[in-house]
């Protein structure tokens, strides 16, 4: 008979881990934000010539505190967005897994796909939220909008008054294809390169070994997801500079950015991307298998 699964102990662990990670690369997803919805003008002029680029600017123009616009909205909604991932896909890989304690390649995928769409409730407002405040600084940069600051709030108001809750749900389907696609990938190549590094005398990975595996499944995962982020951020943009092009959904996007800018538009960002991810699941991971929250509540495990 299989224990109980210890749920509140992985909400929990999920929640610190998502906080100590976003804090840590939250200005480097702040310039993949702005370089993913950067358009190339009518002479071929861009106004970020890369990542180093965009740091500069932003830092010049806004100083230390804009490379962290938007981290406020996005810090606390990665607590529930992060406990819901990672204990999800723990959740039901304990269910699937056979009365010998072994999981199927099949399982694994289903398990981190079933983990990435109990996310989207959460994901999908923090990401929109997030891409308005991040993507400010390049819209005034570009003179369409003023320098009035802007908040989480007052979006948040803003497009529940005009479209309610649905409104807060704006590029739904793109952050699914986006969630889902990354969690099939990144779980169980997480798991497998995790099993290959040294093992402490309880039978669990020694920390840098579950630090490299979450760095190594997250840039793999996000490299591979990478057009379906450059649509869902397109999508999520409510105000676009003067002359850019506006999308009506997923299938009109991905057309009108491959007839416009070609197919390597749809791998803006994703160096950026993946320097983003792979510290941000390497912390995340390293502190959810620690067991903080075990640890503070008195809960012996056995790994």
């Amino acid at each position: 008979m299989k224990e109980q699964f210890p749920l509140v102990p992985k909400i929990i662990n999920g929640g610190i881990a998502g906080i100590i990670g976003v804090t840590c690369v939250f200005p480097i997803d702040l310039v993949k934000t702005r370089l993913q919805n950067q358009e190339v003008g009518p002479n071929g002029s861009k106004m970020y010539k890369g990542l180093l680029d965009c740091f500069r600017q932003t830092y010049r123009r806004e100083g230390f505190t804009g490379m962290y616009r938007g981290s406020a909205v996005n810090i606390f909604l990665v607590t529930p967005e992060k406990a819901i991932k990672l204990a999800a896909n723990d959740f039901f890989r304990y269910r699937l897994c056979s009365s010998t304690g072994k999981l199927s390649f099949g399982a694994e995928v289903i398990s981190g796909g079933g983990a990435g769409l109990c996310q989207i409730i959460i994901t999908t407002p923090m990401e929109l939220l997030k891409i308005q405040l991040q993507d400010a600084g390049r819209i005034s940069a570009k003179g369409s909008e003023g320098n009035a600051p802007i908040s989480a709030t007052k979006i948040a108001m803003e497009l529940f008054k005009k479209r309610g809750i649905l409104g807060l749900y704006r590029g739904a389907t793109a952050t699914m294809l986006r969630d889902v696609n990354f969690s099939i990938v990144y779980f169980p190549l997480f798991a497998h390169l995790n099993a290959l590094g040294p093992k402490r005398p309880d039978g669990s990975s020694v920390f840098w070994t579950s630090f490299l595996a979450g760095c190594g499944a997250g840039s793999t995962a996000a490299a591979i997801v990478n057009p379906f982020d450059v649509v869902k951020t397109r999508l999520q943009v409510l105000k676009r500079a003067q002359g850019e092009t506006t999308y009506s959904g997923v299938i009109d996007a991905f057309a009108k950015i491959y007839q416009k800018e070609g197919p390597s538009a749809f791998l803006k960002g994703a160096g950026c991307r993946m320097i983003v991810i792979a510290p941000l699941f390497g912390i995340a991971q390293t502190v959810y298998l620690l067991g903080v929250a075990e640890y503070f509540l008195g809960i012996e495990t056995k790994r």
